[in-house]
């Protein structure tokens, strides 16, 4: 008998106490494992979540656990031939194993690297502008995001067994929650060796991933309002999970990715010979074939121009007969099997429904010819190409989840938008076109049923990563049939998983509370300048006030010949003091700023190492000659680099003139030197 998956919960592998039921390889049909979750303390679980491993992962900061992610994706690529070898019994092709596998180590680098460039090296995250309350500074509010004390739980489909589990730990990692991974049996051994490599890792602290091999049986009767549930999967599924009572009364958070009828239409500019046919045909070639169609993101309705429709076909069946089906290990196969025997039946009977509204073009789903392989005993099917009716329900409703896609003919952009929307929702939809005006209506016409649209063009086409594959910097998910949820999407993601909470205070309080000075709060004048202050010497509210520098005609001319910049307002009286909005000759808003600088820099060398830039700069009152200048500088921010001997400071700049009316205000980036 083959070995039982073992799931690895509170701390340590736990083998079952029953037999559990058989897997099978997908090219074989021999048994390779058994799966249960029989003996498993389910509420044991996610308390063991709560109470280990979010604490230990609350007490990182994003760039700590950012830096976790990194080294994680570091170890899983070095051992990602071991994933691949157990990856083609799910009878996945060396490049589908790659698609999954490093797909999934991609996700962890790009969390990674978003955490260090846009998350602050602290445990809370302040989103948006202070919000000014009350007419005298002295009431205010912001929004910050703190950490959810809950476990993310992840209900995972067959086809991706790596990057489906990667890529939803990545964002609740970094948001400082804790996850269990359940996956789906078929493919379950796939991620069972995932998990064996991350917990061998010993890189992320105890309790921050916990695997279930098997149902879950009553885990979701012990959810709470702080705990997560991320799904992949059927409809069906997760409309049975989205209602589940403990869901429903304690509010959980649900997301889910299902299934959906994704499109890909092609422009009527992109006639046989044009670019955008040839990269139309390719890419509804791989999408039937990479993964063989199993893919949330797959193009099951090809959208074509009435009169394209037959060459399209011609095309596109010309390249399936060149895909080779077969053992993944065979020389030249460029198709492998489906996940099960189960799923080949449910393809079948998917086309059989889809063939009722139209007809087969290419393929027999019945029998296909196979390289080193069984054909019956292995979970193969052929491409399958169908011709449909557009009118009829069947394209829009049913989904064959397997090599197979359905060309539909239209005959005008309203047509092919009212014919997208009966899908009821989609991950993905593609528009391969060099018309620029029919892109912009299609895109416009069909976003409110999709969650992600591609633009292929010729222009584009080298670096695109194609219709199906979701980037973690870009939101995954879609509205309506395709689930609702948005399981990436950057820092949205991270924000998923935590609580966003309104604080409202004096400007003080606020400034404690987030660690950010805020204007209004106190500032601390003190005998040294801030840049001779070192990134572990600096405090927040560290100011100085330095001025007056009062502008002259002269300083204006000089600026202007200097730069070029010789625009009416600051040269021409006349033309100035016809402007409604100044009357009379002004400085540059750009002297201002350089006047400033002048005004607060310190010369000599120290800890301050460079300025790298400038944030939220606006002029808000002219300046004008024999205008008196202040600049305050505030330390507003100290952000330091836990890989570097330097750190990043924010300042807080306001420039007034004589009568203490701000002309301008904006923030001062640098970096600092440590100790």
């Amino acid at each position: 008998m083959a070995p039982v998956l073992r799931s690895y919960v509170a701390g340590g592998w736990q083998a079952p106490p029953d037999e559990g039921r058989p897997l099978f390889d997908a090219v074989t049909g021999d048994e390779v494992a058994r799966i249960s979750s029989a003996g498993i303390d389910m509420a044991g679980v996610l308390d063991h979540g709560r109470a280990v491993g979010g604490p230990a992962l609350r007490e990182l900061t994003f760039h700590q656990r950012a830096g976790l992610l990194k080294a994680l994706a570091g170890h899983l690529r070095e051992h990602r031939e071991e994933l691949y070898a157990v990856s083609a019994r799910t009878g996945a092709t060396l490049f589908d194993s790659r698609f999954d596998v490093d797909g999934g180590i991609g996700v962890l680098q790009a969390y990674a690297s978003k955490g260090r460039r846009e998350l602050p090296n602290d445990t809370v995250y302040v989103e948006g502008d202070v919000e000014p309350l009350g007419r005298g500074g002295t009431f205010v509010g912001q929004h910050v995001a703190t950490s959810l004390r809950g476990v993310a739980v992840q209900v995972n489909a067959f086809n991706f067994p790596v990057w489906g589990p990667l890529e939803k730990l990545a964002p609740a990692f970094l948001a400082g929650v804790p996850t269990v991974i359940k996956p789906a049996s078929p493919t379950a051994f796939l991620t069972e060796k995932l998990v064996e490599l991350v917990i061998g890792s010993g890189l992320l602290p105890e309790g921050t991933v916990q695997f279930v091999a098997g149902g879950v049986g009553d885990m979701f009767d012990h959810l709470t309002e702080q705990d997560l549930v991320s799904f992949t999967g059927s409809a069906a599924t997760a409309a049975k999970l989205r209602t589940h009572p403990t869901i429903v009364s304690r509010s959980v958070r649900f997301t889910a990715e299902a299934d959906s009828l994704n499109l890909s239409v092609l422009g009527p500019d992109a006639e046989p010979g044009t670019p955008e046919f040839d990269l139309y045909v390719k890419q509804l070639t791989q999408e039937m074939t990479v993964k063989a169609g199993q893919k949330c993101t797959a193009i099951r309705r090809a959208f074509v121009p009435a009169q394209h429709v037959d060459a399209v076909v011609e095309a596109v069946s010309a390249r399936l007969a060149t895909t080779t089906v077969g053992n993944p290990a065979a020389e030249g196969v460029r198709m492998g099997a489906l996940a099960s025997l189960e799923q080949r039946e449910e393809v079948r009977r998917s086309v059989n429904a889809l063939a009722d509204a139209g007809r087969v073009v290419f393929g027999d789903p019945e029998k296909v010819d196979v390289v080193d392989a069984d054909p019956e005993r292995g979970a193969f099917v052929s491409p399958i190409l169908l011709t449909g009716d557009p009118d009829r329900a069947e394209p829009h409703e049913v989904e064959a989840f397997g090599p197979v896609s359905t060309v539909l003919p239209y005959s005008s952009t309203e047509q092919l938008i009212a014919y997208a929307a009966r899908g009821q929702g989609s991950l993905v939809g593609s528009v391969v076109t060099g018309d620029r005006g029919f892109a912009r209506d299609v895109v416009l016409g069909v976003a409110p049923w999709h969650g992600r649209l591609l633009v292929l063009t010729q222009a584009d086409a080298k670096e695109s990563t194609g219709h199906g594959s979701p980037m973690p910097a870009l939101v995954h998910g879609g509205p309506g049939r395709a689930g609702g949820g948005e399981e990436m999407g950057g820092i949205r993601g991270v924000l998923h998983h935590m609580q966003r909470t309104a604080v409202q205070a004096d400007p003080d309080t606020l400034t404690a509370i987030t660690g950010r000075w805020v204007a209004g709060s106190e500032r601390r004048r003190t005998d040294v300048h801030p840049f001779r202050k070192h990134l572990e010497e600096l405090r927040i509210g560290d100011t100085i006030v330095a001025g007056p520098r009062t502008v002259t005609q002269e300083d204006v001319e000089h600026f202007a010949e200097f730069t070029g910049d010789t625009f009416y307002a600051h040269m021409d009286a006349d033309a100035a003091a016809a402007n409604p909005l100044f009357g009379e000759r002004v400085a540059h808003g750009y002297l201002v700023v350089s006047l400033a600088a002048g005004l607060f820099v310190d010369p000599d060398p120290g800890p301050v190492l460079a300025n790298f830039g400038v944030d939220r700069l606006r002029f808000l009152t002219p300046v004008k000659f024999g205008d008196a200048l202040t600049v305050t500088l505030t330390c507003k921010q100290v952000t330091p680099r836990d890989s570097a001997a330097y750190g990043e400071v924010r300042w807080d700049a306001d420039v007034a003139r004589q009568d203490g009316e701000s002309v301008a205000r904006y923030d001062v980036l640098t970096l600092v030197a440590k100790q």
